[in-house]
């Protein structure tokens, strides 16, 4: 099993930052080895995918928030991170961080963006995302 607790959500205006922080623990001592990443959703819309990263470092984001988000993870803190700049009124959301075990290949990001939809892997209980014009 792995828990996962967000923080760092709040309210900020257009063109601010925030950082979100995931921190994991539970008893499955292989979490470090594997895919993290964040997901959102707004009101009356689906859960999106926003950003993940592996246990190699390799990156993939979503196109909405390219340039804009980083994201990255200290495995010897266990924790992982959302940077969020130059946030816009549409990055409102419920953010949620999520996890999966080791995903490889070209297709890993579309993998667990999917595998995470359909209820595989573990998810955290959400920090909200308030940005206003």
């Amino acid at each position: 099993q792995v828990q996962l607790v967000e923080s760092g959500g709040g309210s900020v205006q257009s063109g601010g930052s925030l950082r979100l922080s995931c921190a994991a623990s539970g008893s499955n001592t292989y979490y470090n080895t594997y895919c993290m990443g964040w997901f959102r959703q707004a009101p009356g819309k689906e859960r999106e995918g926003v950003a993940a990263i592996c246990s190699t470092l390799i990156t993939s984001y979503a196109d909405s928030v390219k340039g804009r988000f980083t994201i990255s993870r200290d495995n010897a803190k266990n924790t992982l991170y959302l940077q969020m700049n130059s946030l816009k009124p549409e990055d409102t959301a419920m953010y949620y961080c999520a996890a999966h075990s080791p995903l490889y290949g070209g297709s890993w990001y579309g993998d667990f963006i999917r595998r995470l939809q359909n209820g595989l892997g573990y998810w955290g209980l959400g920090t909200q995302v308030t940005v206003s014009s």
